[in-house]
């Protein structure tokens, strides 16, 4: 009878996420998750052809855990959904900076920049609050984005320190800004 499996995929991909969140993306090696998990590199390199491929397990892993945030905001009901996927895109960023490093900070050079389900989702929503054209409401998204994902990175770098009430007065004021603006261009004002 074969030895039974004493760590998983799953078990590694925690023990990774764990140590990303600890020590930054640079933890995430052989070394160090062998450590974690106290185990020889068989069980990393039987379920991981290499490094790297942990590695994108690891931001996939992280991907889901940003997604519960949006997922926790949405049904928090405190702001419209549109709102929400902001305030909780800055509340991954102050709750889980090493994370927020990882999937939003990283150099991504090489790599599909294929707009995201969170993208996409929030584009839709624009479209379908506004009635604007799908390239018109990804591009007001981009613009809107860019704020949320600035605000993110000041409390990630520790920049400056914001409290959610201002935050959302913020995203409220910018949206309704660039709203005002992409109608205007709809009406050929």
């Amino acid at each position: 009878m074969p030895p039974k499996v004493r760590i998983t995929k799953e078990d590694i991909i925690k023990a990774a996420v764990a140590l990303v969140r600890e020590s930054g993306e640079e933890a995430i090696n052989a070394r160090t998750v062998t450590a974690a998990l106290q185990c020889s590199t068989q069980p990393i390199f039987s379920n991981f052809a290499t490094m790297e491929e942990l590695r994108s397990a690891v931001i996939k892993a992280a991907y889901g855990l940003y997604l519960g945030f949006i997922e926790e905001e949405v049904k928090g009901g405190k702001y419209p959904r549109y709102k929400a996927f902001g305030m909780a895109y800055i509340r991954f960023a102050q709750e889980e900076k090493a994370l927020y490093r990882l999937l939003f900070m990283r150099d991504r050079t090489g790599e599909d920049i294929t707009p995201t389900v969170d993208f996409e989702e929030s584009a839709r929503m624009i479209q379908e609050a506004n009635g604007v054209t799908a390239e018109r409401a990804r591009l007001m998204h981009l613009e809107l984005w860019s704020c949320v994902h600035g605000i993110g990175t000041m409390l990630v770098t520790s920049f400056l320190t914001l409290d959610w009430e201002l935050i959302s007065n913020i995203l409220t004021d910018v949206y309704q800004g660039i709203r005002v603006r992409h109608m205007k261009e709809e009406k050929g004002e």
